[in-house]
């Protein structure tokens, strides 16, 4: 699994001119890169007297921030195995009609499913964002700068995640299908842009 592969063996083949891992899986990296480091602050923080009084709220995000590294990690698969699909699809014949209709066909089915998971690792970079505030406001300040870099990798993995969407969409020809999932990763990059330049003031505040 790619995902257990050394950090520059992963680098190595994004490097390459291997199509795959390419920014889809980079994006999830990133994302993973956000959760683990709010999981950091969290867990400098739980255990430390001066923040007793927000320990619930450090502990609940922890148990959030490790689900969505997890989740976000096994992203990095699931997007190389979406792109595969797609150009197996477009790999198919196209001598005859029926070959031609049948190609069409796939392809559009792996287009479809290729917004999938660019979208679930957007929805998941958001909700690093949002933890990120939580650990910027109420964790260790010693590490805020770490919260910062958090909702940095969050918002980076976000946006990186919306053009392996708009790449997909481009392609769709179906109009509604299109429009329903723009229109979900719009309000999402149109809900944490303000978040971001939030926490981040927030945490330079802190330094």
């Amino acid at each position: 699994m790619i995902k257990d592969q050394p950090i520059q063996l992963f680098l190595d083949e994004l490097a390459s001119k291997a199509p795959t891992p390419g920014g889809g899986s980079a994006a999830a990296i990133m994302g993973a890169m956000g959760a683990a480091l709010v999981s950091m602050v969290c867990n400098l923080t739980l255990g430390k007297k001066n923040y007793a009084l927000v320990e619930d709220d450090i502990q609940a995000t922890l148990e959030k921030s490790e689900s969505l590294r997890v989740r976000l990690t096994d992203m990095v698969r699931a997007d190389i195995e979406a792109f595969d699909q797609v150009m197996l699809a477009y790999a198919m014949p196209k001598i005859t009609e029926e070959e031609q209709q049948a190609r069409g066909e796939a392809i559009q089915a792996a287009l479809q499913a290729a917004t999938v998971v660019p979208l679930a690792c957007a929805k998941a970079s958001a909700e690093v964002i949002g933890l990120s505030r939580v650990v910027a406001e109420k964790g260790n300040k010693n590490v805020a700068s770490d919260a910062g870099v958090a909702v940095l990798a969050g918002y980076a993995a976000l946006k990186s995640a919306a053009l392996n969407v708009y790449v997909n969409l481009g392609a769709i020809k179906d109009e509604g299908f299109a429009q329903q999932r723009l229109a979900q990763i719009n309000a999402l990059l149109a809900d944490n842009e303000i978040s971001t330049a939030e926490i981040y003031a927030a945490v330079k505040n802190k330094l």
